[in-house]
């Protein structure tokens, strides 16, 4: 188009000035660009000046050149928008305190032993020890409903397959489904375990239901085929002195714990696969290490006098399959198991028994809470996890190393203490004494990967809380609200909330 033709097209409030002559736009180009066109009607003057002043005030003249520009440090500004949150929720949990209390009007469910969010957070079911399940809304603190028969027995654990069914375990050997559109009967029971069953876990990727209890079982539930009768289900695994059981996020490893202060990790996941007692290879069996304990024996020191794990569990299993762990030479197979036995500081000869076992939500490390034979000493450990292959492959490798810890209160001796991380995993709610204390990596309450130590770091106390009058036995986050239940012996649910 023509410089004339473009002066034609733009509607304009005056007309405008004459062309040059015909034969000198012919023959040679003006000798000057054309004058700018006076502001139209829909572009008035004071947009042209706010749009020049953001031009000139965003470097590489657009917004999201700025602003990636900005998250990269450039022009001497850096702020990871992740960071800005994480600093926010630290500011949030720093100012947190007791709000409310939940209970229903008669309080005769005996002492709270699991707390259970549902993953939208509107629900929060409370396990109790006479046999019942509570349900409150955590955000109003009004009781929803009592299932005051939903178990023969204690009820241990509770656990969201979705946002409306949920899975609850006890002491009467059984496993019950729950729809909360529908709580005035279960969904099923599930019939399997010999003796108290006490974890529950879900694999949302093969939607297969896994539990563990005082039978030394690990049962897999194939939830997808229940009927009022229950569903299908096989022993997975087994081992003497289980304590817990817990699925990595990705499901690609099951931890177990046991009495007799026994770690055991299974790699590679593949539950669709039953393990005999002695089908699985054993990669690994040694003490989890610390920069100042790289040197420690394969299994712990002998018992302590009348514990009650005087004997060893799998000291002979691993002496029988190391021959044959020695002798691999390819990579790890399916469900490869890795015998460990946790660092625990000031325990190194007298054993320790892990009575609460969690991982962290994004799959970087566990906590475990441990105490001593003799009850005498409680400690609250973090172990990384130490992926890759070791130097030589036929040599034994831990994959976990101790990074942080902190001695706890020893209050309430004999009841397990049930801790857990917060949705993002950079602080820790542990129960204390009548109060939980919230635990960071370092008193900014980082990441774990930005601050971890070369030798064994304690935890940073970021803030106690104390509302109980009794001992507290559980703790959790809220998925989706700033805000921590605890759970303790008297049967009291305590809500905690930023209060400014």
């Amino acid at each position: 188009m023509s410089w004339k033709g473009r002066w034609v097209a733009a509607p304009e409030r005056s007309p405008p000035p004459p062309p040059p002559p015909r034969d000198t736009y012919r023959v040679t180009p003006p000798p000057s660009p054309p004058p700018s066109p006076p502001p139209s009607p829909k572009s008035p003057p004071a947009a042209a000046a706010s749009s020049s002043s953001a031009s000139s005030s965003v470097p590489g003249g657009g917004l999201f050149s700025w602003l990636r520009g900005r998250r990269l440090g450039r022009g001497g500004c850096f702020v990871e928008p992740a960071r800005d949150t994480f600093r926010a929720m630290t500011g949030l949990y720093g100012a947190i305190q007791p709000v409310d209390s939940v209970s229903p009007i008669t309080r005769t469910h005996g002492a709270v032993f699991n707390l259970e969010y549902s993953p939208g957070g509107s629900v929060l079911t409370v396990a109790c020890e006479q046999t019942e399940v509570l349900l409150f809304d955590p955000i109003s603190s009004k009781h929803i409903k009592t299932l005051s028969d939903a178990h023969e027995d204690c009820v241990n654990n509770i656990r969201f397959l979705d946002n409306r069914l949920f899975a609850t375990c006890s002491d009467d050997t059984t496993i019950a489904l729950w729809d909360l559109r529908k709580l005035d009967a279960k969904v099923c029971t599930l019939h399997g375990h010999t003796s108290w069953v006490k974890n529950i876990e879900y694999d949302t990727n093969t939607r297969l239901l896994v539990t563990s209890g005082f039978d030394g079982n690990v049962i897999i539930w194939e939830t997808d085929r229940c009927t009022e009768d229950g569903c299908p289900h096989k022993k997975f695994f087994h081992t003497r002195f289980l304590m817990r059981m817990r699925l990595t996020p990705d499901c690609s490893k099951m931890l177990i714990s046991t009495s007799s202060g026994y770690l055991l990790i299974l790699h590679d996941l593949d539950l669709t696969k039953s393990l005999e007692v002695v089908s699985y290879p054993i990669l690994r069996a040694r003490r989890t290490t610390s920069s100042s304990d790289l040197a420690t024996s394969t299994s712990s020191g002998p018992r302590s006098a009348g514990s009650p794990c005087q004997q060893s569990d799998l000291s002979p299993l691993s002496e029988k399959h190391m021959v044959r762990a020695s002798q691999r030479e390819g990579g790890s197979p399916r469900n490869s198991l890795e015998v460990l036995t946790p660092e625990v500081p000031g325990e190194r000869d007298r054993g320790n028994c892990i009575t609460s076992l969690q991982l962290h939500p994004k799959g970087w490390a566990t906590l475990l809470r441990c105490s001593s034979n003799t009850d005498d000493q409680e400690w609250t450990c973090v172990y990384e996890f130490q992926e890759g292959t070791p130097v030589r492959p036929v040599s034994p490798r831990c994959s976990l190393r101790l990074t942080h810890c902190i001695e706890e209160a020893n209050v309430g001796r004999g009841y397990i203490k049930e801790l857990c991380f917060s949705p993002d995993g950079r602080m820790i709610s542990s129960p204390h004494g009548y109060g939980i204390r919230l635990l960071g990596f370092d008193t900014q309450c980082s990441e774990l990967v930005d601050c971890l130590p070369k030798e064994a770091a304690p935890l940073q106390e970021i803030r106690s809380l104390y509302s109980h009058k009794d001992v507290v036995l559980t703790t959790k986050f809220s998925p989706t609200h700033c805000q921590i239940a605890s759970g303790c012996l008297s049967g009291l649910v305590s809500l905690y909330q930023p209060k400014f």
